[in-house]
């Protein structure tokens, strides 16, 4: 049997080409797909977040006309001190003012229901303003006060009127009062500053992030203060000085199992050594400092031994060639070649830290904090915690701010991630 000639190979050999053309198309076509399929996701995610989570950064307000009179106050004549301002009966004014507007409004149920309209929490945005400047006794200011959380929901259209009254907290009469409100002029809606400047609270409408801001601002400055100095200096310690041996085998292997360690391991750790055994305050940003440099450590020191394992050994045998010392080629020469690979491997694990949840439960950061933090050893939470705290309470004007708060979250990401970024990138070099 008489073998296939030249042309026949060819067209063989033409088939096979086209074959492999066209699975090369299909693998591009598959990966493609896959990135598209990943950004539709993202986006989808975002949007999501975004859509439920932008009214946060929005509320309304009650803007009334009210006097500060001392019989309604109960402030007795003459002259008054801290103690007394502090104690009066601002509610009292405000009630007063809003039985003015409606003066329909004779029974003690339809009283009770006219002022749930107005936050509890009113009277001490009176008070405040009293507080700082005492001379306002007497006269009649407009004030900006925060209403209900119903109410808030009502005007950013979560409630509607075609609900049956009996599935809505807020009665027909109440959503009347609510427009007429809106129709003279007396709701305004603003930037809700608050959500961002201002401490945790009970009432939704008045509950702000600005306690776990600076909470997990400190906690994050204690953690990279400890874990990249340290990472470092093991990763330079392990890669450049310390000789082979079965030491440092075992501690290469264990560095590597603790990067892959349950984060809540290192909560009870933490709880267990930095709470029960050293004394350290509890729900203290040094504490969640402490447990997250813990967490990150083992990834930055890899990182940073793959980032000097990756600098070309001409650097080291060039430096050492005139005349430079081990500690000087490392210092000079190798780290700053290194420094945007371990800046990298810094990014990856301190942006784990600012989304872990876990461990800072295990030491007490899930505390309900009103005020926020004034140092690294004051009471605080995190931003993750009071995502956490927010999604469980069953008030449903807390679910707008939750997923405003995740919004702020990757948003502080971003910006940390950015910064970062730049600083590696200012910091590379050529070889």
């Amino acid at each position: 049997m008489s073998s296939p000639g030249p042309a026949a190979a060819r067209l063989s050999e033409d088939a096979r080409t086209r074959r492999r053309h066209a699975a090369d198309r299909r693998f591009r076509l598959y990966g493609l797909s896959a990135v598209v399929l990943a950004l539709l996701a993202l986006v989808a995610l975002l949007g999501s977040i975004a859509f439920n989570g932008l009214s946060a950064f929005r509320h309304h307000q009650l803007e009334l006309e009210v006097t500060l009179d001392r019989e309604t106050l109960g402030l007795p004549d003459g002259p008054v001190d801290v103690s007394d301002l502090r104690g009066a009966n601002y509610m009292g004014v405000i009630r007063e003012r809003l039985r003015a507007l409606h003066p329909e409004v004779s029974s003690r149920k339809e009283k009770r229901a006219l002022y749930g309209l107005v936050s509890s929490v009113a009277g001490f945005e009176l008070q405040q303003l009293v507080l700082a400047d005492p001379a306002l006794l007497g006269r009649s200011v407009r004030v900006a006060l925060p209403l209900s959380d119903e109410s808030g929901r009502y005007l950013k259209g979560d409630i509607s009127r075609e609900t049956e009254e009996s599935r809505r907290k807020l009665n027909d009469r109440q959503l009347d009062w609510i427009d007429a409100w809106r129709d003279q002029g007396f709701v305004q809606s603003a930037w809700n500053t608050r959500f961002l400047t201002g401490g945790d609270s009970r009432e939704p409408e008045v509950a702000g992030l600005g306690g776990a801001l600076l909470g997990s601002l400190w906690t994050l400055l204690v953690t990279l203060a400890l874990s990249f100095p340290l990472g470092v200096a093991a990763a330079v310690h392990l890669e450049e000085f310390a000789p082979r041996s079965r030491v440092t085998d075992f501690l290469e292997v264990n560095i590597n199992n603790l990067a892959a360690v349950p984060s809540i391991v290192y909560g009870l750790l933490g709880l267990a050594v930095f709470l029960n055994f050293m004394g350290l305050p509890r729900s203290a940003p040094v504490v969640g400092g402490l447990v997250l440099a813990l967490m990150t450590l083992p990834t930055i020191i890899i990182a940073a031994r793959a980032a000097l394992r990756a600098v070309p050994p001409s650097i080291r045998e060039a430096a050492l060639a005139v005349g430079a010392s081990p500690l000087q080629v490392v210092v000079h020469h190798v780290l700053p070649l290194a420094l945007p690979g371990i800046l990298t491997g810094t990014i990856i694990g301190m942006a784990r830290a600012l989304g872990e949840t876990a461990p800072l439960l295990m030491i007490g950061m899930v505390a309900f904090i009103a005020d926020p933090p004034s140092g690294p050893l004051s009471p605080a939470t995190a931003l993750p915690v009071q995502i956490y705290l927010w999604a469980e309470s069953p008030e449903r004007a807390f679910q707008e701010l939750t997923f405003g708060a995740i919004l702020v979250l990757v948003a502080f990401l971003l910006v940390m991630n950015a910064v970062a970024i730049i600083l590696r990138n200012r910091s590379e070099k050529s070889w």
